[in-house]
Order: C-alpha cells, then structure tokens, then sequence
C-alpha cells in the first residue's frame, strides 16, 4: 500500500494563513482565517485574523484605545487558553522580530514606549489555536486547510469580516471561487 504524502513535511509554514475549507464544520474554525504565528518540530501556533469580539479596546484596555489598530476590538484569536493575550504590533517603518516583520507587543508596557519603538498600530488577540508535533501536517493531509501566502496587511485590516474574500480572490485559479462562498449554502 502506498504511503500517504503529507504536504509541507519539513518546511515552516509561519507567516502563511491557514483558510478553514468550507467542509471544516467545526463552528471554532468555520470560515476562519488563522495566521501562523510559529510551526515546526514542537507543533503550530496560529490566531485567527478574520473574528473580531464585539469587547471594545476602550473597555477592556482603555491605554491602548489610541494604538489600537482598526476596528478597535480585541480578536477572538482561537478556542485555546481564551484568557490569554497575544499582541501584535505593526511596524512605522523596519521589520519586527515576528512573521510578517509583525513585532510582539507587552501590554504590561507603556503605549508611548511600544510607539516610540517603531510601531504604529497594535492587534490584540484572546485566545489561540494550537496544534500538537505532527497534529497540523496530519489535517493539512486530510485537506482540512488551504494554506496561502500572507500580508501585514491581512493582520491589520480595518475591514475583518471582507477579509476572507479578499484573501481568496487574490489566490487566483479555482480557489478565487470561493471568495462569495456563503458561509451556509444550504441557504442559498
């Protein structure tokens, strides 16, 4: 019997996005866009890029209001650890230490300081999404994402919920098809 190929063996997808096929039926992942923050040997880490909470940054991090990048919400960044914050801080000109050239962000610090460091516009997620070792290659083999090229742009878009379509339109081929697939087609 011929052994199954695992796609992307070996290689690093950070930087890249993971886009939940419109078969994922987990309602945690379902028309997510999930940014791979770290992937290798010790398994994946991602946050979701495309599902903004409705917790305004004026409430929940009042300092950070004026940073805040468009819309200024926190992201609902995965179903792992949901009080857990993951911060990220787009560069005013150079390259963070992060995928993207993305840079982390210490909410602990102060917003002045973190801007006078080089970042313009600060995300913050609550929660995550992890993948054991091996856990993401075995999904990606049994097609449960597409994996695409990333942009700054995509972590810090004003407009999360166009995102998806974007994304799959500029993919080109068979998979710009998808960028009006409703999010049920039974109701179509």
């Amino acid at each position: 019997m011929e052994e199954a190929k695992v796609p992307f063996i070996g290689m690093s997808l950070a930087g890249r996005i993971l886009v939940a096929r419109p078969e994922l039926r987990d309602p945690r992942f379902h028309a997510t866009l999930m940014l791979l923050l770290e992937h290798g040997d010790e398994g994946a880490l991602a946050v979701v890029i495309n599902r903004p909470s409705k917790l305004e940054l004026a409430d929940a991090f009042p300092d950070w209001e004026d940073l805040g990048a468009d819309p200024k919400v926190v992201f609902a960044g995965g179903p792992v650890d949901r009080d857990a914050l993951i911060a990220l801080g787009k560069p005013a000109g150079g390259r963070g230490d992060l995928v993207l050239g993305a840079h982390p962000v210490d909410l602990d610090e102060q917003p002045a300081l973190v801007e006078a460091a080089g970042v313009s516009e600060v995300r913050i997620f609550a929660g995550y999404a992890g993948w054991s070792p091996g856990q993401l290659e075995g999904e990606l083999a049994e097609d449960a994402w597409w994996v695409v090229d990333a942009t700054l742009d995509d972590l810090f878009t004003d407009d999360p919920d166009g995102l998806w379509a974007r994304v799959m339109r500029r993919q080109g081929g068979e998979l710009a098809w998808y960028a009006h697939f409703p999010v049920d087609p039974s109701l179509n």
